[in-house]
């Protein structure tokens, strides 16, 4: 093994790259959920509604991957795949969701 080799496997893993639950949880569930229940990513017409899918799928790709405890290295991927953007997606997706279309079990 070359020296540099060594030196990478002997450094302490970076701060802050435990398991993040909350945001595994959260990729875990809209995984399933999609699975189980294709419509949810659907409009009322029955049609895909791709910015509501975009949002969900954004929010599962950032939270299985800061869920897992990876941290990217780049800004930009830091900033798509944080917990924050985990939240943010989730709540985009919440709106677009509930308000401009209605929801066919509420009428």
């Amino acid at each position: 093994m070359s020296p540099s080799m060594a030196r990478a496997a002997e450094a302490a893993p970076a701060k802050g790259t435990a398991m993040h639950y909350p945001c595994l949880m959260v990729g875990l569930l809209i995984m399933l959920t999609g699975t189980i229940y294709p419509l949810l990513f659907t409009s009322a017409n029955g049609k895909a509604h791709h910015g509501l899918a975009m949002a969900l799928f954004w929010a599962m790709s950032a939270g299985l991957v800061r869920g897992v405890g990876f941290v990217p290295r780049a800004w930009v991927w830091k900033l798509l795949f944080s917990a924050w953007s985990c939240g943010v997606s989730l709540g985009l997706a919440a709106y677009l969701r509930w308000s401009t279309f209605a929801t066919p079990w509420l009428g």
